[in-house]
């Protein structure tokens, strides 16, 4: 079973909590987009970041003086949004990282996945991005159906705690006989399950722990689950979305 979740805009160096164990699956694919990116103008770079000065000339700078290959962040340290913050991977036990590192993969625009020890820089480039580059349009067709092989496994199972930007990277490709389930934290509100944004992404950092501290391996374990008061519908979840109530 694998647990596929989006990466974080903020992004830190942490050499000292953990030390990386790879370098990730797709770096000559990462290589081609750092080349692509630092042959931009300033201009042309700040227009696909969508960002403001301060970030664009940050990051622009970055760009410039990047190695993939030295001075490397873990990427579940990398990463400080706050998915990350409320999974809080650095008070896990020694079994729940071996966990993460065996389930867990981190859909990335710039890396393509990367498993949780995978050795990441500091980046900005968003999946959405309109990366123009040898002849495709964007970066859904840049990579393709690439992460989904990478993530699916023997066992055809797919737990999404991803946004929806990052999740059709995978989704778009899941055949017949495989199983993809969507975890969705909301509110009952006039009838309808509605997701706030702030909401999930702590939910889904909270649901990631608490599979890893309890070395789920079924979707039927993922009913227990009740943090943060979410608690699951029966009524309302289908075998490809489990919905939580808050």
């Amino acid at each position: 079973m694998k647990i596929i979740i989006s990466p974080a805009k903020k992004m830190n160096i942490d050499t000292d909590t953990y030390s990386i164990s790879d370098l990730p699956q797709f770096l000559p694919h990462t290589e081609i987009l750092l080349d692509y990116m630092k042959k931009l103008s300033y201009d042309e770079v700040k227009s696909l970041w969508k960002c403001n000065d301060k970030l664009a000339q940050m990051n622009y700078r970055r760009i410039q003086e990047m190695d993939l290959r030295k001075c490397l962040t873990p990427a579940i340290c990398s990463y400080e949004g706050l998915q990350y913050q409320y999974m809080a991977p650095n008070v896990f036990s020694k079994s729940a990282l071996e966990y993460i590192q065996n389930n867990l993969c981190i859909l990335s625009g710039f890396y393509g996945v990367l498993k949780p020890f995978d050795g990441v820089t500091p980046y900005r480039l968003e999946m959405q991005a309109k990366v123009k580059l040898d002849g495709y349009r964007d970066l859904y067709e840049f990579w393709g159906d690439s992460l989904y092989k990478f993530v699916v496994d023997e066992q055809h199972m797919i737990i999404n705690l991803a946004s929806k930007e990052y999740s059709r990277c995978v989704e778009d490709y899941v055949k017949e006989e495989e199983r993809f389930v969507t975890c969705v934290f909301g509110e009952a509100i006039d009838g309808k399950v509605v997701q706030k944004g702030t909401k999930a992404k702590m939910a889904r950092g909270e649901m990631v722990r608490y599979m890893a501290e309890n070395n789920v391996n079924k979707p039927e374990e993922l009913k227990n689950f009740c943090g943060l008061n979410y608690h699951f519908s029966e009524e309302l979840s289908s075998d490809s979305n489990y919905i939580f109530l808050q």
